[in-house]
């Protein structure tokens, strides 16, 4: 193996393997740097495998309410071990899939710890304990994100768990406290909850999703709470300590201090940067709260060294990660490119009902000084959500008065992650209200609902 390379690139999830195939493309020698498994996180246990849980607990839910449909279901049940291993299988599917495109693209892979040990070269320390010397012009760090934790909280992975546990219990236990109630933590609540594990939600801040709009996270709330989800927010975590059976939580709310006993507490408070024993310190490369402070390019302070993903802090998304691979490559290559607008990122959650949104929230734009035209509409007057028993949910759509620009758009209700595409590109394309309603969209469809939305924001809806 020739050692000397374009391009060096620590870390293999959405934004490492990205990153090398597009650097590939633009016909740069690239080697990719992993100590797990091919894709990262993401692939294994993160955005894919919880997905795959996600659509058993949707599934199982739906069988739930046959009758609705004229169906029967009878002795309806389920076996939580082959939910787990449909899980695992596949991620580890997604994860040779990642393979596959290194050998395809003529891409270089290591297994082992990348250590920088200039601004040029590097080290790669393999599972064998021998290391591997490297040589780069760029090198490119995308070492990914591990769980936060509570201070003086022990994370045993037994009956103090994080999100890999999480995903790969061997039991289902009967109740589980849920420390957290961003995507991660409503997640995994909804699919607790679907299987019929007391769930209860512990947040600091004063609703659920707390980066989404209030409705939104009111009427998921809402939702929570009518399938017996109990929910604390603006609740402080004093402690977690071990007991005999499981798990006593202390908390404090409204100044009192109280306590609730579960078999399992799952942390899901956010996530820190993997910048450890990556050699930053020795080659001066900064770091700020356990992240990389980076430029528009994603160079960090050391001329040579880029980082991407998860490592440079929030948004700490997978499909942001990716984009930010290509464009650094891109910059790099001197290949035409643009800088990222992170005005303009989807974000998405996958419980049932689904939430989906980008740009501002109502309090966000009116904030930012916008005099505001909205427009909204309920799934319950929709066609296709009736016809496919969806009723719950609406399409909230925020535009600028003066201009009629899409400002932010928010969906909660079945297909909302899908449906926020569309509105993606309109954003993207700077479209208005007007636009919006004057594209004919097929009937009947959910996406008639992004429409109608934008034909109240104008006064102009027809079916509501």
């Amino acid at each position: 193996m020739d050692q000397s390379y374009d391009v060096a690139i620590i870390g293999s999830g959405p934004g490492g393997y990205v990153a090398a195939i597009r650097a590939a493309q633009l016909n740069l020698k690239t080697v990719l740097i992993e100590r797990e498994n091919l894709g990262g996180i993401c692939l294994n246990w993160g955005c894919i495998p919880t997905k795959a849980l996600l659509k058993s607990a949707e599934t199982y839910a739906l069988f739930k309410e046959a009758d609705s449909f004229g169906l029967k279901a009878d002795k309806l049940s389920f076996d939580f071990k082959k939910i787990i291993d449909r899980s695992r299988k596949v991620a580890d599917i997604n994860s040779k899939g990642v393979g596959f495109l290194m050998k395809k693209n003529k891409i270089d892979v290591l297994k082992g710890q990348g250590r920088i040990t200039s601004a040029s070269s590097l080290e790669v320390n393999g599972e064998d304990g021998k290391t591997t010397p490297l040589s780069a012009r760029h090198i490119i760090i995308s070492s990914g994100g591990r769980p936060r934790s509570i201070p003086g909280i022990d994370i045993d992975g037994k009956k103090i768990i994080e999100y890999r546990k999480a995903m790969s219990l061997e039991k289902k236990p009967a109740s589980m406290v849920i420390v957290g109630a961003g995507a991660i933590g409503v997640e995994f609540a909804y699919f607790y909850n679907q299987f019929d594990t007391k769930v209860t939600i512990i947040e600091m801040l004063d609703q659920l999703l707390p980066v989404e709009d209030k409705e939104v996270s009111d009427l998921l709330a809402k939702n929570f709470k009518k399938n017996k989800i109990d929910i604390h927010t603006s609740t402080k975590v004093a402690g977690i300590k071990k007991s005999k059976n499981g798990v006593i939580v202390t908390y404090i709310k409204d100044g009192k201090e109280d306590t609730i006993e579960a078999d399992i507490a799952l942390i899901a408070i956010g996530i820190q940067g993997n910048v450890e024993d990556l050699g930053l310190q020795e080659v001066g490369v900064k770091t700020e709260k356990s992240f990389i402070p980076i430029d528009q390019w994603y160079q960090t302070n050391v001329r040579g060294i880029y980082a991407i993903g998860d490592i440079t802090g929030p948004p700490l998304l997978a499909h942001v990660a990716s984009h930010e691979g290509i464009i650094c490559v891109e910059k790099i290559a001197g290949h035409p490119t643009h800088a990222l607008d992170y005005n303009s990122i989807p974000g998405c959650t996958y419980c049932q009902p689904q939430v989906a949104s980008i740009g501002l929230t109502e309090a966000k734009a009116k904030e930012a000084g916008h005099e505001l035209m909205i427009g909204r509409f309920p799934y319950a007057a929709s066609g296709k959500a009736r016809a496919i028993g969806e009723r719950e949910g609406f399409v909230k759509l925020i535009f600028d008065k003066k201009y009629g620009e899409l400002l932010g758009a928010h969906i909660i209700g079945a297909e909302a992650t899908e449906l926020i595409a569309e509105l993606g590109v309109a954003k993207n394309l700077e479209s208005t209200a007007e636009s919006l309603l004057r594209t004919i969209h097929a009937h009947p469809t959910l996406s008639e609902m992004i429409m109608e939305a934008a034909g109240d924001a104008l006064g102009e809806s027809i079916n509501i």
